[in-house]
């Protein structure tokens, strides 16, 4: 791989293209960190209207990304530093070690060595690489391997190139999760655990400053939480997208039906308990595979991370202290955004404060 120029950047834009909805940073580069210029959330899916996420159209992306730019008045010519992200099946990321190589062997010999760890087709693959660390004592090199397929980058620029805008920076969401909570944090030792909680998806992370990384994709998300709020309280959509937003986890005092989720059907799992025990099965595999178990905390972040009650929910059953996150350390903060702080960023700030 060939070294990248170091970019120079004023400003910064970080675009988080959600399967639900579309989330939008502006951040202005100072001497030390960044401050928020602006932001915009606007959602792809029309409020209220149930769906099947396989119904939805996706040429809905670009004209959300068009009305949000002109919200913020950003000119879309105009961004130097854009930086975007990728997700779902078919992109993924592993920390891997190797014999030493030197740069003009190291590419092709990745790219055989990926195909061992990545369930992506070989010849459908588009690989990168960041060389993390080299051992001293065995020689041996630690290094964070991203792929994706071919597809998924194109239909994914095609939405920016459609919205006007020329892609520059392609992530994937667990790496740019990853730098949102490395730029906004003071972590110095532990392991942390990660949740970005989306509309049908959950990116999990697991990365301490000094411990290997691990990341996959928990297939439930917000979407599934009002589902079961819908088959468990007998409710339709809109209502019980209502109570998830009001409620959460927890019980209505003043509904008739005050009865726990439990009690009213145990014939399938909760959307809570299917995280909760994956939580557990990546933990479980974690210290088996990297040595370490000094979980530190769960972080929740993400649209649905403002759940009442999940928090509380996952710190019982997985046993480690949980919160929810605000990547805003870093971050001047203008007032008027002082109230309005939102955990569903935290992937377009990552995004919009990387820096090469």
């Amino acid at each position: 791989m060939k070294k990248k120029k170091t970019v120079r950047f004023k400003e910064s834009v970080g675009i988080d293209i959600g399967s639900h909805s579309v989330k939008v940073v502006h951040l202005k580069k100072l001497h030390e960190g960044f401050k928020l210029l602006n932001y915009e959330i606007r959602p792809t899916v029309a409020h209220g209207i149930e769906y099947l996420p396989s119904d939805l159209r996706p040429d809905r992306f670009a004209p959300v990304v068009v009305e949000i730019m002109k919200t913020l008045h950003i000119n879309p010519k105009k961004v130097k530093h854009l930086v975007t992200s990728i997700g779902g099946d078919n992109t993924s990321i592993k920390q891997i070690k190797t014999i030493f190589l030197p740069d003009e062997e190291l590419e092709s010999a990745l790219f055989f060595e990926a195909k061992k760890h990545i369930p992506i087709s070989g010849t459908d693959m588009v690989l990168d690489y960041q060389v993390l660390s080299v051992e001293e004592k065995t020689n041996n090199m630690n290094i964070l391997l991203a792929a994706t397929t071919k597809e998924v980058l194109n239909d994914h620029t095609n939405i920016l190139h459609t919205a006007g805008l020329s892609p520059n920076i392609v992530d994937i969401d667990s790496l740019a999760i990853t730098n949102s909570f490395a730029l906004n944090s003071f972590a110095e030792d532990g392991v942390f655990v990660l949740l970005n909680l989306g509309a049908h998806r959950t990116n999990l992370i697991i990365w301490g400053p000094n411990s290997k990384l691990f990341a996959r994709d928990i297939p439930y998300g917000g979407y599934h939480f009002t589902r079961d709020i819908m088959r468990k309280r007998q409710m339709e959509w809109e209502q019980a997208e209502k109570y998830k937003f009001e409620w959460g986890l927890t019980d209505d005092p003043s509904s008739a039906q005050n009865k726990s989720i439990s009690m009213l059907d145990i014939s399938e799992k909760p959307t809570e308990d299917v995280i909760v025990e994956e939580i557990r099965r990546s933990l479980r595999f974690y210290v088996k595979e990297a040595g370490n178990s000094d979980f530190r905390k769960v972080y929740l972040m993400g649209g649905s991370a403002k759940l009442v009650g999940l928090v509380e929910y996952i710190q019982d059953k997985v046993n480690v202290p949980t919160e929810i996150y605000m990547p805003f350390i870093n971050i001047e903060m203008p007032e008027k955004f002082h109230d309005k702080k939102d955990p569903q960023l935290s992937l377009a700030i990552g995004l919009a404060m990387r820096m090469e």
